[in-house]
């Protein structure tokens, strides 16, 4: 999965897409499936999320506790992949310690 850019010409509004590819066996070429991410903000050059169709969000829309938000900027991005880095090195951890507890109880 990648994030891409395209422009629109007419508009001038640059829209971000998140583009998966999968291989055609038929063809055997690539193919490409991009889906509407939303627009990307021209100040901030943060990726505000639309359906395509410019409407807004609801002024009642309140997003849930485990709704999790795409980091926009390459620093963020860094700091979230250190800390996933962090939990798995916590979850393997955690993983010998209950395979030791398993082998102590089977013995």
């Amino acid at each position: 999965m990648a994030i891409t850019y395209n422009k629109d010409k007419r508009s001038g509004i640059t829209y971000a897409y998140e583009t998966t590819y999968q291989w055609d066996k038929e063809k055997k070429q690539s193919r490409s499936k991009r889906t509407l991410i939303g627009r990307v903000d021209e100040t901030t050059g943060e990726i505000v999320p639309t359906d395509g169709r410019c409407r807004k969000r609801s002024p009642n829309y309140v997003p849930e506790e485990n709704e999790y938000q795409m980091p926009t900027t390459v620093k963020e991005l860094q700091s979230e992949v250190k800390r996933l880095l962090g939990e798995n090195e916590a979850l393997k951890s955690q993983v010998a310690s209950l395979k030791e507890t398993v082998n102590k109880l089977r013995k």
